[in-house]
């Protein structure tokens, strides 16, 4: 599938700003299930910015405005063409023991991504459900996909519910939240149980052709997980939706939580707050 991707944040500010600083993971990587056909990212005001690879492998573009301005928005526009993944079939036979005996002796090699960060905690209620939903004996492919479903019935989608930092035990508490929350309790159940997973960010399909489904959590960057299995291959699950991520999913940034992966980090200064509105649309390209 190709797809045209428009992903505008728009920063308004009370009283004029006299500086801004913007750290932006806008740019998505070509992989096996995407290719990059053009991308382009816009700041307004034109300032100066550079570029780098981040620890967890992100191009990363930071801007500076030293100018006095009244509003900053950040355009991001891709059109990438997409594949369905290939799942490592043999590696999603093992069984969760087996794997984790595997990841066990290969801990340096994944340490990020076996133990807690800071907006994931482990243990508590993660480790009942990861007993209950990732048993030994339970294949990978069988454990994750119940994983996934039992997150989706448990807690809803609740849109504006949540803070970047709200903790997740009180999303453990209310069973509800956003696609960031399902990202990181699902992260959570998989490290506590000795599985290697991280959070991804990118970008869902918006409207669907006449008659398809709509996935939920489409109007904004969007997150779900990837689980490293035996063989060291990433496979994706989205828990919001209940699925294994396909070609309506577009990756862009990775990392231990959201903090590692989020879009768009930056301050200003000036007197006044400011107000930030952020729209997505990705659509099939003709």
């Amino acid at each position: 599938m190709r797809f045209d991707i428009l992903h505008t944040t728009d920063y308004r500010y009370e009283e004029p700003a006299s500086e801004a600083y913007i750290e932006a993971r806008l740019t998505p990587p070509s992989r096996p299930t995407q290719k990059i056909l053009a991308h382009e990212l816009l700041f307004d005001p034109d300032g100066p910015s550079s570029s780098y690879t981040d620890y967890f492998g992100n191009p990363t573009s930071f801007y500076s405005m030293v100018k006095r301005h009244e509003r900053l928005t950040v355009t991001n526009r891709i059109l990438t063409e997409t594949a369905a993944p290939v799942l490592p079939d043999e590696a999603l036979e093992l069984t969760v023991g087996e794997a984790r005996q595997i990841f066990s002796s290969v801990s340096t090699d994944v340490f990020d991504y076996l133990r807690a960060s800071p907006a994931v905690p482990m243990g508590g209620e993660a480790a009942q459900w990861s007993r209950r939903w990732l048993r030994s004996d339970a294949t990978l492919r069988e454990a994750f996909g119940a994983l996934n479903g039992a997150i989706h019935r448990g807690f809803r989608y609740v849109a504006g519910s949540t803070e970047n930092w709200t903790p997740l035990s009180k999303i453990w508490k209310a069973r509800a939240g956003v696609c960031q929350d399902f990202a990181h309790i699902m992260i959570s159940v998989l490290r506590t149980a000795g599985l290697p997973a991280r959070y991804v960010c990118g970008y869902i399909e918006t409207d669907p052709p006449k008659g398809g489904g709509r996935l939920v959590g489409a109007v904004a960057t969007h997150a779900w997980v990837e689980a490293l299995v035996p063989g060291m291959e990433w496979v994706a699950l989205d828990p919001t939706n209940d699925q294994w991520c396909g070609e309506r999913h577009v990756a862009v940034s990775f990392g231990r939580d959201f903090a590692d992966a989020t879009p768009l980090r930056g301050t200003f200064k000036g007197s006044g707050g400011q107000k930030m509105t952020v729209k997505v649309v990705m659509k099939r390209a003709a």
